[in-house]
C-alpha cells in the first residue's frame, strides 16, 4: 500500500471535538487517547522508550497480566509486554472508539503499520518494541494479521449460523494468541499449535457462554443459530432474557462442546516447559470452572453472570501447583 494511502488512514484530529489529549512529558497514553494526540503520534520513539510504553500498557490494565508475569521467566517479560500491547491496541481500536466506521478505519491503519514493521519500518512505539521480538523468535505476520481480521469481523458480523462459522471467528480472535505465546516460548510445531488452538477456542467459548447477556447489549449473539432453532428456542426470546427448558438444552449442548475442546487441549500441558505448563493448566482449569458454574446455576446465564470468586481462583492456583508437582496436569478433570 502506498504511503499516501497509509497517511490517509492514519489517526487525525478528533472529528467530534472532544478535546485532543496533550500528554505531560513522560506520561504514556492508552490507545484511545493516543490516537487523538498529535504529539504522541508524531513523536519518534527509541527502543528504550518503546519498551517502557509496552511495559506500562501491559501492567496497568488487566490484573490477570500480573499473574502471567509472575508465572513466566523474567527474561520473557518484555517480549510478552510487547505482544500483549499489540493485542491490546487492536482490541481497543475495535471496541473502544465508540464509532464503527472510525474503528474500521483505524484497524486498517493498524494493519498498514503491521505490514510496515515486517518491511523493517516502525514509528509507533508498539511496533518499535515488537521488531526485535519478532526477529528473535521468528514470529510470522499471520497471527498478528488474523487478530486484526477478528476485530474487523466484530464490527461487521453479529450472528453465526453454525459451529463452522463460529470456529472460523475463533481461529482469528483466540487461536493466534496461543500461537504467539508458543512462539515466545520457543515452540512452533504443528501439533502443539493444534492443541493450543483447541484450548484457546475453548476459552473463547467459555467466555461467550459466561457473557451471553453482556454480548446482547452489543447486539452480538455467539450461540450458533442452528442450535437455537433445533432446540426450539428463538433469538427474540434470547433478547427478552426468557429462560425456558429449550434454552437450558441450548446451553447444555454448547457447554459440552466447550468442555470437549478443553479436554482435547490438555495434553499440551505435558509438552511445554513447567512455567508455561502451569499457566496453561491454570487457564484451562479456570475455563472448566466457568463451565461448572454455568451448570451449577441450572444453565440460566440470563439471570446472573457466572463468575469465579477470588477464593476459588486461589484454590485453582494451588491445585495447578499440586498437579505440576506430581506430573498430572494433562489429565482430564474427573
Amino acid at each position: 500500500m502506498s504511503r499516501t494511502r497509509a497517511s490517509a488512514l492514519a489517526p487525525g484530529p478528533d472529528p467530534q471535538n472532544r478535546g485532543v489529549p496533550r500528554p505531560a512529558p513522560g506520561v504514556p497514553l492508552p490507545p484511545v487517547d493516543f490516537v487523538r494526540s498529535p504529539e504522541a503520534l508524531q513523536k519518534a520513539y527509541t527502543l528504550e522508550e518503546a519498551h517502557a510504553y509496552t511495559r506500562w500498557l501491559a501492567t496497568h490494565h488487566y490484573e490477570n497480566f500480573h499473574v502471567v508475569s509472575f508465572l513466566l521467566p523474567k527474561r520473557l517479560h518484555q517480549d510478552f509486554y510487547n505482544v500483549y500491547s499489540y493485542c491490546r491496541w487492536a482490541d481497543d481500536l475495535g471496541d473502544e472508539m465508540g464509532d464503527r466506521d472510525e474503528s474500521l478505519r483505524l484497524l486498517e491503519w493498524w494493519r498498514v503499520e503491521l505490514d510496515a514493521m515486517y518491511q523493517g519500518r516502525a514509528t509507533h512505539p508498539v511496533f518499535v518494541a515488537l521488531i526485535p521480538t519478532v526477529e528473535k523468535y521468528g514470529i510470522p505476520r499471520q497471527p498478528f494479521a488474523d487478530l486484526i481480521q477478528a476485530f474487523v469481523q466484530d464490527q461487521t458480523v453479529t450472528r453465526y449460523a453454525g459451529w463452522d462459522d463460529l470456529f472460523g471467528y475463533c481461529r482469528n480472535s483466540a487461536n493466534p494468541v496461543g500461537r504467539l505465546v508458543l512462539y515466545l516460548c520457543g515452540y512452533s510445531d504443528p501439533e502443539r499449535q493444534r492443541l493450543s488452538d483447541a484450548t484457546c477456542t475453548a476459552l473463547q467459548l467459555a467466555n461467550f457462554w459466561q457473557d451471553v447477556t453482556v454480548d446482547l447489549l452489543k447486539d452480538r449473539v455467539y450461540i450458533p443459530l442452528d442450535i437455537i432453532q433445533r432446540r426450539g428456542y428463538t433469538v427474540d426470546e434470547l433478547f427478552a432474557h426468557r429462560f425456558t427448558p429449550a434454552f437450558r438444552e441450548v446451553m447444555r449442548e454448547i457447554v459440552e462442546k466447550a468442555r470437549g475442546l478443553f479436554v482435547e487441549g490438555l495434553p499440551l500441558i505435558g509438552m511445554v516447559n513447567r512455567r508455561l505448563a502451569l499457566d496453561l493448566d491454570l487457564f484451562s482449569r479456570g475455563g472448566l470452572q466457568v463451565l461448572r458454574k454455568i451448570e451449577q446455576q441450572g444453565y440460566d446465564v440470563l439471570r446472573a453472570r457466572p463468575s469465579i470468586s477470588k477464593a476459588e481462583r486461589v484454590r485453582l492456583l494451588l491445585s495447578s501447583l499440586a498437579r505440576m508437582a506430581v506430573g498430572q496436569a494433562h489429565r482430564p478433570p474427573s
